[in-house]
């Protein structure tokens, strides 16, 4: 009989806010360890996004999370940096997997045969997976850079776009974890 191939899921987590870095998850699932409750990070608590990364990352048979920097974001582009974010993490991956199925319809450059699979992390438990660590590791992160300059209030929005997270940027102007190339932290950066 022959074995199925060995396949990674792999999503990503911010894109669309205008601080921190973008982060990219890859996993592959061991279908003797079985996770109940696996769906899109974004239709999942915080609480229980946290519950499951933990167990993702102890019954998984490989699990890998890179991210690109903000300075890689402005030089590169958001969906470039995601990419790489992305493969990144498919590299880091051991065992490496024999097929990558992305959430989205753009493939990073990889070793592997990959597939762009347009809302992937609603369709398959893998990429699901993919999504939860990515955007824990990215919340980690932003709750980190809150710690290290409470001024704008990155433990609430995360780097979103908010009202709240608008003004606080038009008050103390643009911090070194604000991308740059991104309309209305680059509008505030021309008069800095």
């Amino acid at each position: 009989m022959r074995r199925a191939p060995r396949i990674c899921g792999v999503d990503e987590a911010g894109r669309g806010p205008i601080a921190g870095p973008v982060f990219a998850a890859a996993v592959v699932l061991d279908p003797r360890r079985r996770i109940a409750g696996l769906a899109d990070s974004k239709l999942l608590s915080a609480d229980r996004r946290e519950e499951l990364a933990g167990l993702i990352r102890r019954r998984a048979l490989a699990w890998a999370v890179a991210h690109a920097t903000v300075e890689e974001i402005d030089r590169l582009n958001i969906l470039q940096a995601a990419l790489l974010a992305m493969r990144r993490a498919v590299e880091s991956l051991a065992p490496a997997p024999e097929e990558a199925w992305i959430d989205g319809n753009r493939c990073p450059q990889l070793a592997c045969r990959a597939r762009a699979i347009i809302d992937g992390d609603a369709r398959y438990k893998v990429i699901a997976a993919a999504s939860i660590l990515a955007k824990t590791a990215r919340d980690a992160e932003m709750r980190r850079l809150h710690e290290l300059d409470p001024r704008y209030g990155f433990d609430r929005h995360k780097g979103y776009a908010t009202p709240e997270h608008l003004a606080l940027l038009a008050r103390f102007g643009p911090s070194a974890a604000h991308r740059r190339s991104f309309a209305p932290v680059r509008q505030l950066s021309l008069f800095a």
